[in-house]
């Protein structure tokens, strides 16, 4: 593989923007091909969230855009090797889906196989506060492997805007992917 491959799923849970920074980031990345899905739920965030133009721009930044219900797409398959996969928000509904194997739309499925193929999948759970299924489905998913990473800020920087930890957020979780080059994130120095 010449390029990494990264499929970004967006579900309709609240954070918006984290998906938009994501995109914003993998850009900036040499090699970087990205791959999104977007749920029927998330086009509806994004306009509420970030504004109308919102879905066109993330749709624009992506390498190619895949519609929710083409279950048979490239990214449906274990063949179309990938460097990974983060959805982001991951609704609750999304994350029982992923955590029971029900890959009724190209989101789950392209998570179901990251699972199966035994590649990174990080999960933007964003949810509060959480019940006991919650709690169980997270437990599921961490099981069989993937990343859970509620999109909760961190503080230790002193960000002084909602876009610098949007920004951390994004950057964290691209970090997790294990990409060949150096941290998004800044380091912690003690």
């Amino acid at each position: 593989m010449s390029r990494m491959r990264i499929i970004l799923g967006v579900s309709g849970a609240s954070g918006a923007a984290i998906p938009l920074r994501i995109l914003e980031r993998l850009q900036e990345i040499e090699g970087a091909e990205t791959h999104l899905v977007v749920s029927d739920a998330a086009r509806r965030t994004l306009s509420h969230e970030c504004g109308p133009d919102a879905l066109g721009r993330l749709l624009a930044m992506a390498t190619e855009n895949h519609p929710i219900r083409d279950v048979g797409a490239t990214i449906a398959s274990g063949s179309f090797r990938t460097a990974g996969m983060i959805v982001a928000p991951c609704s609750m509904r999304t994350l029982a889906a992923i955590a029971t194997g029900i890959a009724d739309n190209l989101l789950v499925r392209a998570a179901d196989v990251h699972l199966k193929e035994r590649r990174r999948l990080i999960l933007l759970a964003r949810e509060t506060p959480l019940h006991l299924g919650h709690l169980r489905n997270m437990c599921s998913v961490a099981e069989m492997g993937a990343i859970v990473m509620p999109p909760v800020p961190a503080f230790y920087h002193r960000p002084e805007s909602v876009e610098a930890i949007v920004d951390h957020i994004a950057a964290r979780a691209i970090d997790l992917l294990g990409l060949p080059i150096p941290p998004l994130a800044r380091e912690w120095e003690g």
